[in-house]
């Protein structure tokens, strides 16, 4: 959920928390130093401050809690105003080391209940932050009894059927780009971020807005050179269990004028979800206890 799904939501997009000092006068400096109305800060100064930008937004986005739970549904409309639905809902759980300290990577589960096309259908995601490790990701379907993996390359097609991407629900790690600020106005802090890896991508770069109170992304355009073809909004935040949160986001394809608009309710942190969830078993055999 890289919520909500978890993430489709990052994002997801999908996917919405805080976790740093609300001052006024702190967010003043920092806003200060990045547009150099400080002499006498120096480019490593700003640079330090835009990897704190970023880390705290992917934390707000992608690490509310320990792990989580959310009941989604998406509303899927093409360029002719024809719509379709689909219902879902998603565990996600934060990877701990052997001293209980918080990896970055996350495991992840969508089991879709709605329509009947897609019912049983499960995507399980096991998300690392190491760069040089590719997130893995399956699809379980119930009609074939198969897992299908879902290749590297495919991270950033369709997610059943709709206008986000398998990476927007699981979250795409920002060490995977560069970022630079290109504004900061009174409420948002307004950066630029191009791919490492332009081969990996369809996009040149993106144009993110975050939120200076919450920290979380609310606005991605992805650009091809001068072309703004895609958004991805945060359109409604709510905070649940002291965690802000996107409770509802949306994606559109501005060049065939679709989009989809996905909703969040029933959210919960903090639930001990056991790592036994989260193994192949629950593609077959999802845990009731969880999921219903």
């Amino acid at each position: 959920m890289r919520n909500s799904m978890l993430q489709i939501a990052k994002v997801s997009y999908v996917f919405s928390h805080i976790r740093v000092s609300k001052a006024a006068v702190r967010i003043l400096a920092a806003t200060m130093m990045v547009l150099g109305i400080f002499g006498s800060a120096s480019a490593s100064a700003v640079e330090e401050d835009i990897a704190s930008i970023i880390a705290k937004s992917e934390k707000a986005a992608y690490y509310a809690g320990s792990d989580g739970k959310s009941m989604a549904r998406m509303i899927i409309v093409d360029s002719q105003d024809r719509k379709q639905m689909r219902q879902f809902t998603i565990l996600r759980k934060d990877v701990l080391d052997n001293e209980g300290t918080e990896t970055g990577d996350q495991k992840m589960l969508v089991f879709f209940s709605r329509p009947t096309e897609v019912k049983g259908t499960v995507f399980r995601v096991e998300k690392h932050t190491n760069i040089h490790t590719d997130d893995d990701r399956w699809l379980y379907l119930p009609a074939l009894d198969l897992v299908k993996r879902i290749a590297a390359g495919d991270k950033r097609t369709s997610f059943v059927g709709s206008h986000f991407f398998y990476e927007d629900v699981s979250g795409r790690a920002v060490s995977e780009d560069n970022f630079t600020m290109q504004n900061a106005t009174d409420t948002h802090y307004v950066l630029r971020a191009t791919p490492k890896n332009l081969g990996s991508v369809e996009f040149s770069h993106y144009i993110v807005e975050i939120d200076k109170q919450t920290y979380l992304p609310t606005l991605i355009n992805f650009f091809k050179g001068g072309d703004n073809y895609r958004r991805v909004e945060a359109v409604s935040v709510e905070t649940v269990q002291g965690y802000p949160t996107v409770v509802r986001s949306k994606v559109s394809d501005l060049a065939s004028g679709g989009y989809t608009l996905m909703e969040f309710r029933g959210i919960q942190y903090d639930i001990a979800l056991p790592d036994s969830v989260f193994s192949e078993r629950s593609l077959r055999v999802p845990p009731r206890e969880f999921v219903e």
